[in-house]
């Protein structure tokens, strides 16, 4: 399933990956430091990962970030990536609309992000959630999950 947003010229594209594993489109956007970021240690190439994977890409096919969600126990612990070249054109905003959506989808409760300590601007990002409507907690930001944003594309 694709769907599309326009945001300041440019489109996107968001893409659910059926078989998600560590390949080079990943290892090319999340080094070692974007890892430490969300307390993931790198996979070894090919290797499956865990839970759910989406792809963003612009129309020029070039990938602009990716969404991850795990759903347990009624709620979802989310994260994603953008690409450094499409920071602060919208896609993290698109990222987290879309993420939503696949929880309320679900029928679940509340969406989270855990910064672990690695994170190299632990307050930026917690800032970022912050304005979006997260709610601090002790060791993750949340919010309940809201009715489905409308569908684009």
């Amino acid at each position: 399933m694709t769907q599309a947003l326009q945001r300041r010229a440019m489109t996107l594209h968001w893409t659910k990956e059926d078989d998600p594993r560590w390949d080079a489109a990943k290892q090319r956007l999340l080094g070692p430091d974007e890892l430490a970021a969300v307390g993931l240690d790198p996979p070894a190439p090919g290797t499956p990962v865990a839970d759910e994977w989406w792809q963003v890409t612009g129309d020029d096919r070039a990938i602009a970030g990716y969404g991850w969600l795990d759903s347990e126990w009624g709620d979802a612990q989310i994260t994603f990536w953008v690409a450094p070249a499409r920071r602060g054109a919208g896609v993290g905003d698109f990222i987290v609309d879309h993420l939503e959506n696949e929880a309320a989808a679900r029928g679940l409760n509340y969406i989270y992000n855990v910064v672990p300590p690695g994170h190299q601007d632990p307050d930026w990002i917690t800032g970022w959630l912050t304005r979006r409507g997260f709610v601090p907690g002790t060791g993750d930001v949340r919010r309940q999950v809201r009715s489905a944003h409308p569908a684009s594309g």
